[in-house]
Parts: C-alpha cells; sequence; structure tokens
C-alpha cells in the first residue's frame, strides 16, 4: 500500500492535460491542495491503528492486504465496514472524502464484466481483462474515479436520437487491437487527482445504441484525453489558517477520437449488461452515500451545536426541535445503508423478474434500502442549510474578511461587535464564523450542495428505483383483502404500472 507521501509523489509524475482558467497546470497545482490533502487522508488510515480495521481488506485476488478502496466485497461484513470507514474519514474532514467512486465503480463493473463474458460472440474477455487490471489496481494501490454522467444534450432524447450523437460517450470505431471512442463526460469528483478513470455507461440503452453500452478504465493522465477542472476549496486563510486544509474538484473529461486497447475494454456493445453497469453503479455508490452523508450531517450538527451556543440559543425549544430533524436524517440514513449491507446478495433486480443471481459471487447491497437511505439524505440537503440560516442569523452572510479582523484601526470594533458568547475567546468565535461561512455561504458551500443533493443520482432517480422494485402491489392487495373486496380475486385493478 502507498503512504500519502508516494501518492502525491505518483502525481507529480503525470502527464499535464488539466485546464483551467483557460490554462493548463499540473497535478500539484496550488488549486488541488486542500483535494489532494484530502485523498491523502485514504492513504495515511491504512496505516493508523485506530482505523486499519476499517481501512484494509483482504484482496480476494491475490490474499494480500489492500486499501479497502480498492476492494470487492465479498460479503455482507465488507459493505458494512465500506459505510463505517466512509463515515469515519468523512467525519476527519466534514465533507466528501473523495475515494469512493472508483471502489463503487470496480464493483459495478465486476458484476457486468463477469456475466458480458458469457455471451459467445463478445468482443474481448471482458472479466479475464477486468481481473487482469484490478490485480493491477490493488497492487498498486491506485485511485479511481468513475466517469458515468454524460452530457446528454437535448434531454427528452434518447442516446440514438441526439442531433449530436457524442453527447453521450459511443464507440466511433473497432480495432484489431482496441476501440475509439469520443464523447465528454461531466461533473466528473477528483479525476484531476486520480490515477485511472473507470468509464460507464450512464443509463439503460435500446438495442440500436449498443455503440454507447461500453466499460474500459483509462489512465487520468492519457494525453489523448482533456480535463477541464473545476475547484471547490473553501475560503483562503492567511491569518487564522484551518487545521486541516481541504477541498474537492470535479472535471469535464473529454474523450476525442481516444484509443482503448482492448485489454482495458470490460464491455463493449451489450446493450442489457451496459443498462445494468448503469443501474450498478448508481445503486453502489447511493450505498456509499450512507457512509458519507451522515458523516456531513455529522458536521452540520455540530455546526448548528456551536451556533447555538455562541448565540446563547441551544436551550430553546425551536433549535431542540431542528436538532432532533438533523439527527434523525443522518441516523436513518446511516441505518437505510446498514440495513442494504445487511441484505446483500449476489443479486440484481431485473424488471419483470424479480431479484437474480448477477456476477461471480460478490456482494451487491439492497437497492431499496439503499435508494431509500439516499433518497432521504439528498432531499434534506436544502433544508440543512434553511435549519443553519435559521440558528445562525444573518452574521455568515456579511462576515467581514480576515484582513478587516486584524487590521490594528478596525480590531477593537471587531472584537467589540463580533463577540456574542462572553465566555468564548473572542478569536474562537471568529475561526468559527469563517468555517461555518465555508460550508454555508461560500462558492465551495454552493457546488457542495448540488453535489449533496444530484451526486449518485438526484432523488427523483432514487424515487423511481424505490417504486419500481418495492412490491406495491402486495400491500395494497392486503388492504383489499381485510376490507373483504372481492376485486382482490379478478387482479384488474394496477396500481403505479404493477
Amino acid at each position: 500500500m502507498r503512504t500519502k507521501e508516494q501518492y502525491i509523489a505518483d502525481l507529480r509524475k503525470k502527464y499535464p492535460n488539466l485546464y483551467f482558467n483557460g490554462n493548463k497546470i499540473d497535478r500539484l497545482d496550488p488549486m488541488q491542495e486542500g483535494a489532494i490533502n484530502v485523498m491523502g487522508l485514504t492513504f495515511d488510515a491504512a496505516f493508523d491503528p485506530d482505523l486499519k480495521d476499517l481501512c484494509t481488506a483482504t484482496s480476494h485476488l491475490t490474499g494480500n492486504t489492500i486499501n479497502r478502496f480498492n476492494h470487492i466485497h465479498q460479503s455482507p461484513e465488507d459493505l458494512h465496514k465500506k459505510q463505517d470507514m466512509t463515515r469515519a474519514l468523512c467525519n476527519q474532514v466534514g465533507t466528501c472524502i473523495q475515494r469512493c467512486m472508483g471502489v463503487d465503480a470496480a464493483n459495478a463493473i465486476n458484476a457486468v464484466s463477469f456475466e458480458a463474458e458469457k455471451n459467445p460472440n463478445r468482443a474481448t474477455d471482458y472479466h479475464k481483462n477486468f481481473l487482469k487490471w484490478l490485480e493491477y489496481f490493488q497492487e498498486n494501490d491506485l485511485v479511481a474515479s468513475c466517469a458515468q454522467t454524460d452530457v446528454k444534450g437535448e434531454r427528452l432524447k434518447r442516446p440514438a436520437q441526439q442531433t449530436d450523437p457524442d453527447h453521450y460517450l459511443r464507440v466511433v470505431e473497432k480495432k484489431s487491437d482496441g476501440i475509439v471512442v469520443r464523447g465528454c463526460k461531466v461533473h466528473i469528483s477528483e479525476a484531476s487527482i486520480s490515477d485511472e478513470i473507470l468509464v460507464v455507461p450512464n443509463r439503460a440503452l435500446t438495442k440500436d445504441e449498443s455503440d454507447y453500452a461500453v466499460c474500459f478504465a483509462i489512465p487520468s493522465d492519457h494525453p489523448e484525453i482533456k480535463q477541464v477542472v473545476s475547484f471547490h476549496n473553501p475560503i483562503r486563510r492567511e491569518l487564522l489558517k484551518s487545521p486541516k486544509k481541504t477541498g474537492y474538484t470535479d472535471s469535464y473529461i473529454i474523450f476525442d477520437n481516444t484509443f482503448i486497447p482492448w485489454e482495458r475494454v470490460f464491455l463493449c456493445g451489450e446493450v442489457d449488461h451496459g443498462g445494468i453497469a448503469a443501474l450498478l453503479f448508481a445503486l453502489f455508490h447511493r450505498h456509499s452515500y450512507s457512509g458519507c452523508k451522515p458523516a456531513c450531517l455529522d458536521f452540520i450538527i455540530g455546526l448548528a451545536a456551536g451556533a447555538a451556543q455562541i448565540n446563547g440559543i441551544e436551550k430553546t425549544a425551536h433549535v431542540r426541535e431542528m436538532m432532533s430533524e438533523l439527527i434523525m436524517t443522518a441516523e436513518l440514513g446511516y441505518a437505510a445503508g446498514f440495513t442494504a449491507s445487511a441484505l446483500a446478495k449476489p443479486e440484481v433486480y431485473m424488471p419483470g423478474y424479480g431479484p437474480v443471481p448477477y456476477g461471480p459471487g460478490s456482494y451487491i447491497p439492497n437497492s431499496i434500502y439503499a435508494n431509500v437511505g439516499r433518497c432521504l439524505t439528498g432531499e434534506a440537503v436544502f433544508h440543512e442549510q434553511e435549519i443553519l440560516c435559521n440558528i445562525a442569523g444573518g452574521i455568515p452572510a456579511t462576515f467581514p474578511t480576515e484582513k478587516d479582523l486584524f487590521n490594528p484601526e478596525l480590531r477593537p470594533y471587531m472584537e467589540k461587535y463580533i463577540k456574542r458568547n462572553p465566555d468564548i475567546p473572542v478569536e474562537d468565535q471568529w475561526r468559527f464564523w469563517l468555517l461555518f461561512v465555508d460550508a454555508t455561504t461560500s462558492h465551495s458551500a454552493g457546488s457542495g450542495n448540488y453535489g449533496n443533493y444530484h451526486g449518485g443520482g438526484s432523488p427523483i432517480m432514487e424515487q423511481i428505483a424505490i417504486t419500481s422494485q418495492y412490491d406495491i402491489k402486495k400491500r395494497r392487495d392486503t388492504v383489499y383483502k381485510m376490507a373483504g373486496m372481492s376485486i382482490v380475486a379478478d387482479k384488474k385493478i394496477k396500481i403505479m404500472g404493477v
């Protein structure tokens, strides 16, 4: 396993294919520092005596000890530990720990490539290719991002109906030694600080959309791709520095006739499995949210409690009510994820068939509970911000800059007028409000809220998954039977399409 220092040293060697603000930048650009620092925790934790049981696993391929972020889940216990690892590490930074995309995509592709390799007319040995790549990924302790979201162009049109067919990434040529792809994957978290990019389809596909049914791995610094990076960093401080510098990144990844050798291709043309790949990555990633979103709420609960104490209102009934809302959302989200782990099986839900065995025996979280947990926490994002706003009052919106606070002429007034709780040193209150500003009113907070709402699929997508997979008919018929209704026997009434 790598150390944080080795990870950073390897980033330094990468080909410069990153663009920001009109210029090329390298991997160790100062704008990347916060995100690299957060990612670095995932390496440090594997050597921490208090965390290594959560953060390491035994590879089912080699028997070696590996970072859990590179592991294929072999049991419900593996999924429990992934969830608890995610919450523990996110609690150290108050935001996303950034490395879950790779493990979620790898677990999805592991199952999909196994099933697709059963196709006698397959383009290549998908699962053998994946296992070879996975061993390389595990043994070198690499970071992977997942590129799923396409541009989507005209939203009411399918991939094959687009005016510009490149608005979904697609295969444009098949060669004897590989494939050529074109398109753009967007909002791809931490691609700029990853080693590898795993590409999966964005949606279910039809028979005429086989060019879009493709999964593959590509080095993040491949010279035939370009990354246009956006940064979500806290406000830079010079005088009241934070103990930990954090941040995160997203990329538009442009594939312009990019060559992928066959040994890195894990699906190519099997539309049914392309749709399942899209579904499974989303499912694994929604399960990861049951660790990260409760941790983000732990941070929000701490912010709310701190603001209430500094404002002297922590004992009021309305604050206690709002705190209970935050706690319930956090723990219900965690409980749903824990249940999704406990009920995990090597199965996937197939419309019209229900749960069916899928993949080589690795474990897939229960879809209903993973979606319930993600939907509960995703829908709550902006209400959480409303609660913080309610408790804090207006101070975060107009808080002075550090240099105003420390200006010799202004400082006495700043100490006098930005002091609410006489029992807390005024400089500590300043530090708290600067952190609060980062978490609520900054550019970083705004983009973070959008990510927390849409990441892993917007709430409407979880609602569709829940209502399409839950046995609503069974519950309806139970009530009809209790009511003594004759309609139960003739099966003529449908509800929500079932």
